[in-house]
């Protein structure tokens, strides 16, 4: 169960850069979407936290942060047209694979 927070904890990670890129794009409602970072950044922690009981922490924090940053970088492409280059994709790749080599080796 413990793996499973982690990636809602991941998830969550993801909601608060998504919500203060909402907030600077969509000024009118700024206020909706910093709130929104802010509940996502408090699940976020809420569900590491849960997760990192038993998971060694090292392995807990390597996989939250990639699970953002992945998840992050897949929204910018998708939707706010972030560059796809071939780097970008290669190195995302790489982080892809440390966190996928970090979960077996645990």
């Amino acid at each position: 169960m413990s793996w499973i927070y982690l990636i809602i904890a991941g998830i969550f990670e993801v909601g608060w850069p998504l919500g203060f890129k909402l907030a600077s794009t969509y000024t009118k409602y700024s206020i909706l979407f910093i709130g929104l970072s802010v509940v996502s950044m408090t699940l976020s922690g809420v569900f590491l936290y849960i997760a990192q009981k038993t998971i060694p922490i090292g392995t807990a924090y390597v996989i939250w942060t990639g699970v953002g940053a992945v998840g992050t970088l897949i929204i910018g492409i998708l939707f706010f047209g972030d560059s796809a280059n071939f780097w970008r994709l290669f190195f995302i790749t790489m982080i892809i694979i440390g966190v996928i080599g970090t979960k077996i080796v645990h």
